[in-house]
């Protein structure tokens, strides 16, 4: 199973609920919103600004940003700031680990186009289509409707 990360998971929360002011926004406002613990949220805040994806602002009237706007993040860059590069596999182009059985693999290289085909979808939805809760036809699970409300916070750590 494919599974991101708490933090991931975390962090767009944070993202999407840096978007619902344009003012700047300290942690433990965004904890006491979302029901995310604030040491948790001060990490994620931390990692997302040296993704690139919030800048903070020092001083009494301090807090986060968003350096986009939710339609000009796609959540595979939210994975990239807190797990690092999308690899399904260790051989994958990007991959950080190497796979101890590379010389001996029959399917050795072969996961990239897997990787590229995934890394494209989430490339193709952003955290505005995540807020809307309606993803995109083209990426919807036959079958399952399109959320109609909003996700819940998410239960503390």
């Amino acid at each position: 199973m494919l599974r991101l990360s708490k933090l991931t998971d975390y962090a767009v929360v944070v993202l999407v609920r840096l978007a619902d002011s344009e003012r700047v926004q300290t942690s433990p406002g965004i904890a006491a919103t979302t029901g995310i613990p604030e040491p948790t949220v001060a990490k994620v805040l931390k990692t997302l600004a040296a993704g690139g994806l919030v800048c903070s602002q020092r001083g009494a009237r301090g807090g986060y940003r968003l350096l986009r706007p939710l339609a000009a993040i796609p959540v595979a860059d939210v994975i990239n700031a807190v797990d690092g590069p999308i690899a399904l596999a260790a051989c994958v182009d990007g991959s950080l680990t190497e796979c101890e059985s590379q010389g001996l693999c029959p399917v050795r290289g072969r996961w990239d186009p897997v990787n590229d085909a995934i890394h494209h979808a989430l490339s193709s939805i952003t955290l505005a289509d995540m807020q809307e809760a309606s993803i995109p036809r083209a990426f919807r699970v036959p079958g399952r409707p399109a959320a109609t409300h909003p996700t819940p916070a998410l239960p503390a750590e």
